[in-house]
């Protein structure tokens, strides 16, 4: 559900993407750390958007990557984190195990 934040006339929304992931090749927190980097420096680069690891950070193999995006068109927003999912899900070295978008 989206909650609006008002202020005067305009408002915004905040879309937040949950990631779970497994990197199956990694074999240390560091080969673990050095996929993520790539992936979260790549998702910065071609989107404008905030990324990061909240979940799974002493595991060697499984993550959760959080994505948001703020803005004031939901479809906009929904596009963007869709194209987001579709881009972590083409990385060879990662697999989405799953994955779910809130609106606040």
């Amino acid at each position: 559900m989206a909650f609006p934040i008002c202020n005067g006339a305009s408002f915004m929304l905040i879309g937040c993407l949950q990631l779970r992931i497994i990197i199956p090749e990694s074999q240390s927190l560091k080969a673990k750390r050095f996929v993520l980097k790539s992936l979260v420096d790549k998702i910065r680069d071609r989107f404008n958007v905030s990324c990061s690891e909240v979940d799974g950070k002493d595991l060697w193999q499984a993550s959760t990557v959080a994505v948001v995006m703020v803005g004031d068109d939901k479809q906009h927003i929904n596009r963007c984190l869709d194209k987001i999912a579709d881009l972590v899900r083409g990385i060879r070295r990662v697999e989405v195990l799953d994955q779910h978008l809130e609106f606040m």
